[in-house]
């Protein structure tokens, strides 16, 4: 059956995937605004707060749930991918990474809704490194499998 619909998981995959990635890309970015234009207690704090709580709300997680469905659905159809090949444990190492630091940026949502955050600017930037590491080697892993 999930042969059938194969493209369709497929599509949804990967759009999903754009979706989330956006989103672990941008979310650094407002803390750096935040952090570097908004301090504690005002108005414009509170405008970054709500921009923050409602990507990861309403955008990352929703994406990285979806990600992962269909991640599962593309893991499950006959002769698609095995966990005995290397490429794939790789991936999926790299993804758990992508996935902890989606839980470290909500950590950091958390924070700055509590007034309590105490990262420099220049953390968030080399942080919001990590995601586009993590998918440049996500991608390899996928398109050109190379072990």
């Amino acid at each position: 059956m999930l042969s059938v619909v194969y493209p369709w998981i497929k599509a949804l995959h990967v759009i999903s995937v754009i979706a989330w990635m956006a989103g672990l890309l941008y979310l650094p970015r407002l803390f750096v605004n935040h952090v570097e234009s908004a301090p504690p207690g005002s108005e414009l704090s509170d405008v970054f707060k709500g921009m923050e709580r409602r990507l990861l709300k309403r955008i990352m997680n929703p994406a990285m749930i979806a990600s992962w469905v269909f991640g599962v659905l593309l893991f499950a159809t006959p002769g698609i991918a095995s966990i005995h090949a290397g490429w794939m444990v790789v991936k999926l190492v790299m993804v758990l990474g992508l996935t902890g630091y989606h839980m470290w940026l909500a950590r950091c949502v958390r924070e700055f809704a509590s007034d309590s955050n105490h990262l420099s600017s220049r953390r968030f930037r080399v942080m919001n490194e990590v995601p586009a590491v993590l998918m440049v080697v996500i991608v390899i892993m996928v398109i050109v499998r190379p072990f």
